[in-house]
């Protein structure tokens, strides 16, 4: 390890523009989409007061009657978060089905980010039903483009289309550089749900 000499100056100015709505998007091979995501609301949530408009999650993979950790926290918060699919393609047992509910659900989401309600929409896993063709690309793209200016939206998953990652204003991919699942350990309830 290189120790380093802190900065003593400002390391940028700070920007003149106009606060506005955000695309932000967590993506890559590495973990922690879903978690840096799921941290963003609940930072958005807690400023409610402050702004007077909502927070809302959809999360796109997971059935609605997941029981996962943020599911439990969210839901003692009073936070919404929705599970709109049937779970991830490998256990489905009918990808029509879920490919319709991918729809179904993306009906909800693009009212939520429209509705000028909400501060802030996540839609966790939203690349996988675009990327399997269970959704068009060009609806979401309108929809990002013409939400309400002051509305910011959050979307995970892995393989970000292009067109996504460009229309973006924060991209972070997420790199997996070591991974305890590749060592045979399996998920660790409470941290990898």
């Amino acid at each position: 390890m290189q120790i380093e000499t802190p900065p003593t100056e400002k390391p940028h100015e700070r920007p003149e523009g106009e606060r506005r709505g955000l695309v932000i998007v967590h993506t890559g091979d590495g973990k922690g989409k879903s978690t840096a995501a799921f941290g963003l609301a609940l930072r958005a949530f807690g400023r409610r007061h402050v702004h007077g408009k909502q927070v809302a999650i959809f999360q796109f993979m997971k059935v609605p009657s997941a029981r996962f950790g943020e599911h439990r926290a969210f839901e003692q918060l009073g936070l919404p978060i929705h599970g709109l699919g049937d779970g991830f393609s490998w256990k489905s047992r009918d990808l029509e089905h879920s490919a319709a509910l991918a729809r179904e659900g993306w009906q909800r989401a693009r009212a939520a980010i429209l509705d000028g309600a909400h501060f802030l929409v996540v839609l966790d896993e939203i690349t996988y039903p675009l990327i399997y063709g269970w959704l068009a690309l060009e609806p979401v793209l309108d929809t990002l483009r013409s939400r309400p200016r002051d509305v910011h939206v959050c979307l995970t998953g892995r393989r970000c289309p292009s067109e996504l990652i460009e229309l973006a204003d924060t991209v972070t991919e997420m790199r997996l550089v070591k991974h305890a699942f590749k060592a045979g350990i399996p998920a660790q309830r409470g941290i990898e749900d």
